[in-house]
């Protein structure tokens, strides 16, 4: 590639860079949580939207992200036994969708999504 493709194709890409960053947000939130306690995040997702979202936790949590349906619990994702996690959610439905961490013991859950 030459230098000035190499200037043209930085010069494309940093604005979509400094909007993806900027859109994330700055700080974490924070919930503490007893042995047996849950924290969930809920928010409306039209089918095909997503969400990103990281998580850090001072001991070990059942996480998952889930929706119902009249009486019935779906998991699109679902982790027992962890203390951090991350990713992209894709909704295949238009639901609430709930993040959700169950504590095992009393922990901290340091939490972001967006």
């Amino acid at each position: 590639m030459t230098p000035r493709g190499a200037a043209l194709l930085l010069a494309c890409c940093l604005p979509a860079l400094a909007l993806a960053e900027a859109s994330a947000p700055k700080d974490f939130s924070s919930k503490t949580l007893e042995t047996g306690k849950v924290h969930e995040e809920c928010m409306k997702l039209e089918k095909g939207h997503a969400r990103r979202y990281e998580w850090k936790s001072t001991g070990k949590v059942d996480f998952n992200i889930h929706y119902h349906e009249g009486s019935e619990v779906f998991y699109p994702m679902k982790r027992d036994d962890v203390s951090k996690g991350r990713g992209r959610f894709r909704a295949k439905n238009a639901q609430e969708y709930c993040w959700m961490w169950t504590a095992k013991a009393p922990a901290t859950v340091e939490f972001k999504i967006w």
